[in-house]
């Protein structure tokens, strides 16, 4: 499937498919034409805020899917390409005379511009580039926006891309992690992985400070579509950044071990027992470098993480998830890696899902979220530690997407939600499923042609 990266020209496509459709003639489209033109179409409407799902009834042969999904891919780059945006700037190598800028939803937040340097160093690997995006710490923006250039110029990372932001507003309580920032990541991850310059599975997130709070929460948001993340200087509570989403991803926090500011000391290590923890339980998985540098305050030496970010490669298609959907500034996901939520189950918090696959065998836990917190910081009320509790969750609709990487799709498939068989069968492809995994995640990676639909109401 990692030719699907590639773009197959639309020709090629046609070559292979009016094999086995009929043809039209020279007055009028053919029926994969006119396909084309309809999964164009919706694509656009969905940028727009349309309809999310599309609804086909085409039924697809093992051996027709990589062609629809080149297909649907290049549909996908077709609306982009028309839909009215800012798009990112022209790609050149990386360099303070070379930036962009984009203009967040005011809805979102007022008034809210963000410049970013956006560029490459080395030469392309065959697969694409490696993509960091940095995020910079809460200083004079100016300076710390020039840190940044000079940090992705000088750091042994390459070859790669950065995209280097510099945050829109400043005072008061401006976030990284912000819905106007949400927005801006999406979009980076949709244009970038549409520009045929990044390897898809080669993406990672750091910053230092400010930017390594932000980044580690982005790193529990967006995991499923990192190879790695790197906060540093940072230290969240670990209710605003989910360990177990990072099940899947290279992990890295380094902080001064006397670095007392905002507890950042005490919570990296709160976090470092959290990651440990889960790796004894889960072995193989929750890779990590969670490190106490003795001696060292706020200032530490920044240039070790993204040599170690880059040398893991993200599994797009793992048989072990673990999402606690969380939300960030009021909004939550849709989906990760191959779950998708319809409708969610707990409209008052959060809902976690676990994900198992051994053979054709899917074992899909979900349950409800409830914290209580059992540390606060005395002075400023931080939520320093919690304790989580699950009860199962009894409604809402749940996709689990598959494809032949997660289980064998000639074979029966058994899904047991909650302990109870929802699904016994051949799970059969549709051209659908591709279409709506490509508008639910816009990841080369993950475009699946075959879907259950789970309704949790009947699993209690």
């Amino acid at each position: 499937m990692r030719k699907i990266v590639k773009t197959i020209a639309s020709t090629l496509f046609f070559t292979v498919c009016t094999a086995s459709l009929a043809i039209a003639t020279d007055n009028e489209k053919s029926p994969m034409s006119a396909k084309n033109d309809e999964i164009t179409a919706f694509f656009t409407g969905r940028l727009s805020g349309g309809d999310k799902f599309y609804k086909d009834n085409v039924s697809l042969k093992l051996s027709e899917v990589e062609a629809m999904q080149n297909m649907v891919w290049n549909a996908w780059r077709e609306a982009n390409d028309g839909f009215n945006e800012e798009k990112l700037i022209a790609f050149d190598k990386l360099d303070a005379s070379h930036s962009g800028k984009w203009n967040l939803p005011e809805e979102l937040e007022p008034h809210a511009v963000m410049p970013y340097y956006w560029g490459y160093k080395g030469d392309k690997p065959d697969e694409g580039y490696p993509m960091y995006l940095y995020l910079h710490g809460s200083g004079n923006k100016n300076n710390e926006w020039a840190n940044g250039i000079r940090f992705g110029t000088t750091f042994e990372d390459g070859p790669s891309v950065y995209f280097i932001p510099q945050i829109p507003n400043t005072g008061g309580y401006y976030r990284w992690w912000q819905r106007a920032k949400q927005y801006a990541w999406e979009k980076l991850l949709r244009q970038a992985l549409l520009s045929g310059h990044i390897d898809a599975d080669k993406v990672y997130f750091f910053g230092i400070s400010e930017g390594g709070y932000g980044s580690q929460r982005l790193a529990s948001f967006y995991a499923d579509y990192l190879a790695g993340a790197g906060p540093m200087a940072g230290g969240e509570p670990l209710k605003n950044a989910p360990v177990e989403n990072c099940r899947n991803i290279a992990f890295s926090l380094r902080t001064g071990a006397e670095d007392k500011g905002f507890y950042r000391d005490k919570l990296t290590g709160y976090t470092r027992q959290a990651f440990d923890s889960l790796a004894g339980i889960n072995p193989g998985s929750f890779t990590h470098w969670i490190e106490l540098i003795p001696e060292h305050g706020h200032h530490i030496d920044y240039k070790p993480t993204t040599p170690w970010l880059r040398t893991f490669t993200r599994n797009p298609y793992p048989k072990e998830v673990s999402w606690e959907n969380f939300e960030m500034d009021g909004r939550y996901r849709d989906g990760f890696y191959n779950l998708y939520v319809k409708e969610r189950s707990n409209d008052k918090g959060r809902t976690c899902y676990d994900m198992s696959i051994k053979g054709n065998k899917i074992a899909l836990t979900v349950n409800n979220v409830e914290y209580e917190a059992v540390e606060v910081d005395p002075r400023w009320g931080i939520e320093l530690k919690s304790r989580k509790t699950l009860t199962p969750a009894t409604d809402g609709k749940v996709v689990v997407y598959l494809n032949n990487e997660l289980v064998d799709l000639k074979k029966k498939v058994t899904l047991t939600v909650n302990g109870k068989v929802v699904f016994n069968g051949i799970v059969k492809p549709r051209l659908e499923n591709i279409v709506n995994s490509c508008a639910a995640f816009y990841d080369p990676r993950r475009l699946y042609p075959a879907a259950i639909e789970v309704d949790l109401s009947a699993c209690k």
